[in-house]
């Protein structure tokens, strides 16, 4: 099977490795960058956000998964509370 150039796939040259752009999304989210560094609709600015989002989704998972535990053993320690009115 020839291998095909980019042109004829259909893909410029902002397009390639994808991978960098997502795991610079990743690592961003990780060190609190906010900010999107490339151009409005490219390819490389979807997959940035691709990759912050992915970071995103696992942090909110992990923090549900370990405040939920840590919360239930404080609260639900067998005191029973009451709410006053």
């Amino acid at each position: 099977m020839k291998n095909r150039t980019r042109e004829q796939r259909g893909l410029g040259k902002y397009d390639a490795p994808l991978r960098v752009q997502q795991t610079m999304g990743y690592n961003s989210f990780k060190r609190g960058d906010h900010v999107n560094p490339y151009p409005l609709d490219t390819m490389q600015y979807r997959e940035w956000n691709r990759g912050y989002n992915k970071a995103y989704y696992d942090n909110l998972n992990w923090v549900r998964k370990y405040e939920t535990r840590a919360r239930g053993r404080t609260v639900f320690k067998g005191e029973v509370q009451h709410v006053g009115f």
